[in-house]
């Protein structure tokens, strides 16, 4: 069985995703490439609540370093036993995939709730520093007309629309595969201990 190649493939792609999300995030500090919005602190709070630099990246790289040494792990042979050193290091994989999950569900809900909420900008109705569209429950998204309502950062709505929905795309496969990590890691695990145990019996 392939459990360990398996959980290396998703390690090298949660990797991937994991970096991609680090780099939205970032993007997010900074509208149209201009850094003074960040200095004056003139950015959506959901911005700052770094869920893509420590929900989706940081803490996926922690699972994906453990699901890319899982094929050649084996605990040390667990007193000698091949077999039962694989099943501890699979099912050991089922915690880090559970960390996965915890980082990447972190991701998504402020994605989501930053998509809902609207950026803050310098309203055109208002000629202050506010969030237009916190009250529309997101259905400004609907309505690209009202985007122009956001006079400062420039195409603001654009830039968070964009990048929020990236992160939560991206948190979303995270998620998925970190999920996907724990079925395997726990079947993984059952698999090689059983083999173990018929392996003794048959010696």
């Amino acid at each position: 069985m392939c459990f360990g190649k398996c959980a290396k493939c998703i390690g090298y792609k949660l990797l991937i995703f994991a970096v991609f999300c680090m780099v939205a995030n970032i993007l997010l500090y900074f509208p149209n490439g201009e850094t003074r919005y960040a200095s004056e602190y003139r950015l959506s709070k959901y911005t700052r609540c770094l869920h893509g630099i420590v929900g989706g990246g940081l803490l996926i790289f922690i699972p994906a370093a453990v699901f890319i040494s899982l094929e050649h792990e084996n605990c040390c042979g667990c007193g000698g036993h091949e077999n039962c050193g694989k099943s501890c290091a699979m099912l050991s994989s089922v915690l880090a995939a559970f960390i996965g999950i915890l980082g990447s569900g972190y991701c998504i809900i402020i994605s989501a709730l930053g998509l809902s909420h609207g950026p803050y900008c310098l309203a055109s109705t208002e000629n202050t520093w506010i969030y237009p569209f916190h009250n529309s429950s997101g259905e400004y998204l609907l309505e690209r007309n009202r985007w122009s309502e956001c006079q400062e950062p420039r195409n603001i709505v654009e830039w968070n629309v964009t990048l929020f929905s990236i992160l939560l795309f991206l948190g979303g496969i995270e998620f998925i595969l970190c999920s996907i990590q724990v079925i395997n890691g726990f079947i993984g695990g059952v698999y090689e201990m059983c083999c173990h145990r018929e392996e003794k019996y048959v010696c």
